[in-house]
């Protein structure tokens, strides 16, 4: 059962960009993968463009498409829904600012640590950068990507029996 949220980004004339960016960046810090990622998948379609394009540095071309993003979206979600509520593994999501100075774009840093039942810490970062139009994402690069602490493994998480 997920909690029901309605995220209207509306296209005021006068409505801060920056306004914008704090809006969609805390709804996804606020949202809980424990409760199912469709809250995730939710503020997704309130915010990103039907022709959103999204680029990594860690993939070999552009991804066009709300609907073949949010497809990827949900193969990356729910496996990471199950590990949090089935195998105990905390997620702590983290976000800050970096100002710019070109017009309808924003960028931010992210920081996720995921906590396995060992007490074994993984932690993700990464940059974001959006171009806007009215109210809506139609451009999102994710750039250097880094990783601290190793990968967790199947002792770090709450999964089926485990035998002496």
């Amino acid at each position: 059962m997920s909690a029901q949220h309605h995220f209207a980004p509306t296209d005021h004339r006068g409505r801060d960009l920056y306004a914008r960016e704090r809006v969609l960046n805390s709804a996804i810090i606020a949202a809980d993968i424990g409760r199912g990622w469709e809250e995730y998948l939710e503020i997704f379609d309130a915010f990103y463009a039907d022709e959103v394009e999204v680029t990594t540095d860690t993939e070999t071309g552009p991804i066009r498409g709300r609907e073949r993003i949010r497809a990827l979206l949900f193969n990356f979600l729910a496996p990471l829904h199950v590990m949090v509520e089935i195998g105990g593994l905390a997620i702590d999501v983290r976000e800050s600012p970096i100002h710019g100075d070109a017009a309808h774009e924003t960028h931010s840093a992210w920081l996720v640590n995921l906590i396995g039942v060992s007490g074994q810490t993984c932690t993700l970062s990464w940059c974001t950068l959006r171009r806007w139009a009215g109210s809506r994402v139609v451009y999102e690069r994710h750039y250097d990507h880094q990783q601290s602490g190793g990968p967790l493994t199947q002792d770090d998480l709450r999964l089926g029996l485990r035998l002496l």
